[in-house]
């Protein structure tokens, strides 16, 4: 990979975005403060790109940087310009320039389901019906809020709002806006043309103009309410129309939180969708120490129902992110469950994301706020860089260990991580996120096995063991193919002809 030195082109990849390598989210206020403002800010970002190549990390994907008035930046009120807390243009330029030249792409959260009250967009709406940002937005009476019977709204997972309609104080009109997710947050109308026509030339800007590589996208399933879903489907498709002909090969990724059936449609015009039904699966397996929800199934069943619809689907992995509960405190800092939780997600067929901090081991539970705690480079002393914009409820030096103590102990957590990613990215199946998931003959209590077939059938065996005892796994006459151990998680794996042996909370890669 050759790097690329221009401040507003991609480098040059073998390789379209996510077909390979590990993603890593960063929540740009919490993750490194260069100006001693308190503050994490993109220079931050800039200046530990060689801490997330070493991690072995292909793209970033930076949580909103857009201006707003709150400090998660969700409700946007400017599209085309940096939040003046992270920095400025020339900074994400700069950021942009320097992980091209590490092989390292950029992804930045696009918010298109709602705006700020602040938008320019609603500040011109709420003057009116004859206004023409009116439309912009969705609006109706009271009247027929009640006969349309959507007065109130089911609590998800994603939104806790019931009443979703909210007047503007001191408006000579009747008509209320609606906002899923908050008053603070009104959502657009999609249905009207010009809504779309801003959004394309907003992804225009940002892949062509700036250089970034990608999109995840926020809300992604509820640009429409449930009962008009077939209109999202319809929207995300010439959305993927847009960015492919703006920058061939970008990467898009959807927050689509649902049953495999309603997400796969989403595969028609976005590459890659969250997997969160396997993040809850893969903390109850590992806290458990057996398969109880056997995953290889399950998994087979989503990606199946995947490729009916699109057979180059991208399945994206979590275990956490900036809306679930952090891995760390769901497994009760439990060093040996979380190797077993990152062997997991690092292994299984798919596109692994690592939510700032997981290679540490960082805590967090609901609100919000507590999962996006500053990250822990040193301890408090000699930390130069942490953030300060609030102090760690979850995550301090006294509940987990630095990163500049877990880079001197080869047992650490981050030293996992680190090897886990390094073997994975060499090796050609482990590392082609496209390839699949094959069930495999074995069945035993506290085992995990299952087969990855990448290009030209290649493809490896993986056994995990999620107990802490060794266990020999014997071999069905699926895996005579079997022939030696290429990787081991923990030293004292052995290989005989028709059994293995995988040492407590290990995984083995074998060929």
């Amino acid at each position: 990979m050759q790097p690329d030195n221009s401040l507003t082109h991609s480098y040059p990849s073998l390789q379209p975005v996510g077909h390979t390598g590990v993603h890593y989210e960063i929540f740009v206020r919490s993750f490194a403060d260069s100006n001693g403002d308190g503050i994490g800010d993109l220079n931050g970002v800039t200046n530990n790109l060689d801490y997330l190549k070493e991690l072995g990390i292909s793209a970033i994907w930076l949580m909103p940087i857009n201006p707003s008035p709150t400090y998660h930046k969700y409700d946007v009120t400017d599209y085309y310009s940096i939040d003046p807390e992270y920095g400025t243009l020339d900074d994400f330029k700069r950021l942009l320039a320097e992980a091209h030249r590490r092989g390292i792409a950029v992804l930045i959260d696009l918010v298109l389901h709602h705006t700020s009250l602040q938008h320019h967009w609603f500040q011109e709406a709420q003057k009116g019906p004859t206004n023409p940002y009116w439309h912009y937005y969705k609006w109706l009476t009271p009247e027929e809020i009640k006969a349309r019977n959507l007065a109130t709204r089911d609590i998800t997972a994603d939104s806790g709002e019931r009443n979703p309609w909210h007047s503007v104080p001191g408006a000579k009109y009747r008509e209320q806006y609606y906002g899923m997710f908050w008053k603070g947050m009104p959502d657009l109308n999609f249905d009207h043309r010009p809504v779309r026509e801003e959004f394309f030339k907003i992804v225009r800007y940002w892949l062509t103009d700036v250089g970034i590589d990608g999109f995840r996208l926020d809300a992604a399933r509820h640009l429409y309410r449930e009962f008009e879903e077939p209109k999202n489907h319809e929207f995300w498709q010439e959305f993927g129309r847009e960015v492919e002909a703006a920058k061939p090969g970008a990467y898009t990724v959807g927050e689509v939180w649902t049953r495999p059936e309603h997400i796969a449609p989403y595969f028609k015009g976005l590459k890659a969708n969250f997997n969160f039904d396997l993040r809850l699966v893969i903390e109850e397996i590992v806290r458990d120490e057996n398969d109880t929800e056997d995953l290889v199934a399950l998994l087979d069943y989503i990606h199946k129902t995947f490729a009916a619809t699109n057979p180059q689907f991208i399945d994206a992995l979590i275990l956490s992110n900036h809306d679930q509960n952090r891995i760390g405190s769901l497994l009760k800092g439990n060093l040996n469950h979380l190797k077993v939780a990152a062997n997991l997600l690092l292994t299984l067929p798919g596109l692994p994301y690592l939510y700032y901090g997981e290679e540490i081991g960082m805590l967090g539970l609901k609100p919000d706020e507590n999962l996006r705690e500053p990250f822990l480079w040193d301890i408090r002393a000699k930390d130069k860089q942490r953030t300060r914009w609030r102090r760690g409820k979850y995550t301090t030096s006294q509940t987990i260990r630095p990163l500049a103590e877990q880079r001197n102990d080869s047992d650490s957590l981050f030293n996992h991580y680190k090897r886990v990613i390094a073997y994975r990215n060499s090796h050609s199946v482990l590392n082609d996120n496209l390839s699949r998931l094959q069930p495999a003959g074995i069945q035993q209590k506290g085992i995990i096995a299952f087969v990855r077939k990448g290009a030209n059938n290649q493809q490896v065996l993986i056994v995990h063991n999620m107990t802490g005892k060794p266990i020999n796994v014997v071999f069905s006459p699926d895996e005579a193919w079997c022939q030696r151990i290429v990787f081991e998680t923990v030293p004292g794996s052995s290989f005989e002809n028709d059994w293995v042996r995988v040492p407590g909370y290990s995984c083995v890669v074998i060929e």
